[in-house]
């Protein structure tokens, strides 16, 4: 018997909790940025663990010393997102919320990162309850707004790298579409890099009738639109990743009005730091000729926001914790690939210069029915799911702690 499997000998003592805890969290979530209520409910619990507890950049951090011996963080993000939940759970979600532009919007977990608070909670109490089996130090890091790309930048902002040890080494995981009880895992990139683009295009307005009087900014846009799906279809080589994707188009009001102004709003998503520059260059090459062709008043505006870093895996950590999963979960793990959503949770590591791996855990019966993250639909199954999830983060932080 492993370390592992004598510390997780003790889930019975959590499961209970950890499953009354999920309904609740999952029943009252809150926006990126404002998870107050999730953050009390983590510290109190840690505390009670016996964790020396961190609350900075609207965050929470749980460090348990036990003795010398090398320093693992694991990571968990806690912000819900701006969907109203379409389950009809007997635990869904009712809860509202107004957003950053006053509007009243429901609000869900909707990508289960109330599966990865309550894993990463049960993993703490399981290691504070067995610290007879492994000795260092384990941090607990409780992340916000994740979802809007700011929540691990926050906390860095707010000292974090002086308030805790440095780790050796750092992990994260994300319930997925996958069958549930299963563990996946990949070497190097996982989760792409993303950046969203919001760029305001200049014309000239005019009534509906004059166009000739006009610079139209809704032809301007239009033709944007169409050039830059040559970027991958014909500046990208062959076999490289790149995403363009434009989600809105917006100009005017009236039918008969020629609006003075666009605006698009851009997502890209890549897996190489060249690839990424190459695409946003090809991007702002684009918009500023297409701009001087139709006789623009102004040059565009590009405002960069929701950016996203690479998630890579390093490959002794990736390689070293697939070995652990495949000896707990055996025929379980399965191989992850990239996903080519994106994260935020490599900027922790990066900024203590710690290596990391990140994996995915299932949580749907049938997978090929699945409904992805962020659907209204996405409601994994609470068991095996939180089993599985719980597991994982003790079996990776005992590969580097247990004696």
């Amino acid at each position: 018997m492993t370390s592992a499997d004598e510390v997780l000998a003790g889930m019975h003592h959590t499961r209970a909790w950890q499953e009354d805890f999920y309904r609740d969290l999952h029943a009252h979530p809150e926006l990126s940025g404002r998870e107050s209520e999730t953050a009390a409910a983590v510290a109190q619990r840690l505390t009670g663990w016996g964790f020396e507890i961190h609350e900075l950049g609207g965050g929470v951090v749980g460090v348990l010393p036990n003795g010398s011996g090398q320093t693992v963080l694991c990571r968990a993000d806690m912000d819900a997102l701006p969907v109203t939940e379409l389950t009809g759970l007997p635990y869904a979600s009712t809860a509202k919320a107004t957003d950053e532009t006053g509007a009243t919007v429901g609000v869900s977990h909707a990508c289960g990162h109330d599966v990865h608070v309550t894993c990463l909670l049960g993993a703490a109490q399981l290691l504070a309850s067995r610290r007879d089996l492994w000795h260092g130090t384990f941090i607990a890091l409780f992340q916000p707004a994740e979802e809007t790309a700011s929540g691990a930048q926050g906390m860095l902002d707010a000292g974090l790298t002086g308030r805790v040890p440095r780790p050796d080494v750092a992990f994260a995981q994300h319930v997925l579409d996958l069958p549930a009880g299963t563990v996946a895992t990949t070497i190097g990139p996982v989760m792409s890099a993303g950046d969203s683009i919001r760029i305001t295009v200049s014309g000239v307005g005019s009534h509906g009738s004059m166009p000739h009087l006009s610079v139209d900014p809704v032809v301007l846009a239009a033709s944007i639109v169409v050039r830059l799906q040559t970027i991958v279809a014909r500046e990208t080589r062959p076999g490289e990743f790149a995403v363009v994707t434009v989600g809105s188009s917006v100009a005017g009001t009236k039918s008969n009005v020629i609006a003075d102004r666009a605006v698009l709003l851009l997502n890209v998503r890549t897996y190489d730091d060249d690839v990424r520059a190459q695409v946003l260059a090809a991007i702002e090459r684009i918009v500023r000729a297409e701009c001087d062709a139709t006789g623009s008043p102004q040059a565009p505006t590009f405002d960069y926001y929701d950016q996203y870093p690479l998630t890579s895996n390093d490959d002794r950590v990736g390689a070293r914790v697939r070995s652990a999963f495949e000896q707990h979960f055996a025929d379980r793990v399965v191989d992850l690939g990239r996903v080519t959503a994106s994260e935020d949770f490599s900027r922790i590591p990066d900024a203590f210069g710690t290596p990391y791996a990140y994996w995915g855990v299932g949580g749907f019966a049938d997978a090929s029915a699945a409904p992805p993250n962020h659907s209204p639909y996405f409601a994994p199954l609470i068991q095996p799911t939180l089993d599985t999830g719980t597991s994982a983060l003790v079996v990776a932080a005992l590969t580097y702690l247990a004696k």
